[in-house]
């Protein structure tokens, strides 16, 4: 049996997407479980007038976070396999056979991460998606941490590990991810079990969301030396430079421009085939994504740079538990 489970707040606005696509799967689940957390909008209204086609059970948890949520939603399930996505996503049509069948086909595999693509509706939401998401060709499979916006799980898997850490409000799905490999091993990675996700629709949301990541980051402990790494590039290595180019020789500022290459290589490599999928796309779309995936970088940079300190400055105020034990 599959349980297919969301958590859902104020989504009135696009949760039709995620119901509609459900709709459409070439393999339906045989249940869904959504948890609201206490949406003041019509998200409860409409998920119920998708009742009468779908296997839906709707649970309000007034005032939860993501994790406690899904894993409320995991304990209501009746499914052995748990699949997760999210409210704001589109599904495309095999996404739930793709990302099952790995689990159906082989008892001992635990977990599979599925993928997810921009769905841009913007030429600012095209450039985000170039610069922020990976392609799948860039992924390395064995490694891949899934989002738990693409994931599917045995349920004996979860409740193992104790679900998903409500202590945490952002980055719960890394550290979902990282005790379910520590304690069963490896993943299954399956491209084709895609989703579409739009990105934030401007500037400041794109800050906000990155801030919020990177102070999850700092709660978590995680990635210590990528944030290092960062603060020593923009702190010590870029004036270095610059102070290397005025006391030694200008061609030194050279390595600028090898810098910005590697730094937008990816993105710029990513654009074309993100563009495609935007509904238009005309010359004046790809001048302005040229010009703003230099801007989202830095902003995106920026947004870490101050997250990461604040979310440490939480963990070392609070001692939450060790995730790692």
């Amino acid at each position: 049996m599959i349980s297919l489970i969301a958590t859902v707040l104020n989504e009135g606005d696009n949760i039709h997407h995620l119901f509609d696509s459900i709709k459409r799967q070439t393999r339906r689940p045989d249940e869904i479980v959504i948890v609201d957390g206490g949406s003041s909008d019509d998200t409860l209204a409409i998920i119920a007038g998708y009742a009468e086609d779908l296997p839906l059970r709707c649970f309000v948890e007034r005032g939860c976070n993501i994790s406690q949520g899904r894993n409320r939603a995991i304990a209501e399930a009746n499914g052995d396999i748990i699949a997760v996505t999210d409210a704001g996503l589109r599904l495309s049509a095999s996404w739930l056979e793709k990302i099952t069948t790995p689990l159906s086909s082989d008892p001992a595999l635990m977990v599979v991460g599925g993928f997810f693509l921009a769905d841009p509706q913007t030429a600012f939401e095209a450039a985000l998606g170039a610069t922020t998401l990976p392609l799948a060709r860039e992924i390395d499979g064995a490694n891949f941490l899934p989002s738990s916006r693409s994931i599917a799980f045995r349920k004996k898997a979860a409740d193992a590990i104790g679900g998903y850490p409500e202590w945490l409000d952002f980055c719960e799905d890394l550290i979902f991810d990282l005790r379910l490999r520590e304690r069963c091993g490896a993943f299954a990675f399956a491209p084709d079990a895609v989703v579409y996700f739009r990105p934030r629709r401007s500037l400041r949301q794109f800050f906000r969301q990155y801030y919020l990541y990177a102070r999850g980051d700092g709660k978590a402990n995680l990635w210590l030396k990528r944030h290092l790494i960062r603060y020593l590039t923009y702190f010590a290595l870029t004036p270095g430079i610059f102070i290397a180019g005025a006391l030694l020789h200008p061609a030194l500022w050279l390595l600028y421009l090898l810098g910005a290459a590697a730094y937008l290589y990816h993105p710029y490599r990513r654009l074309p085939l993100v563009l495609r999928r935007a509904p238009e796309r005309p010359a004046k779309a790809w001048l302005y994504c040229i010009v703003m995936i230099p801007l989202i970088r830095l902003t995106g940079d920026a947004a870490k740079m101050i997250g990461y300190p604040v979310g440490w400055r939480w963990r070392l105020a609070l001692r939450p538990p060790d995730w790692r034990v």
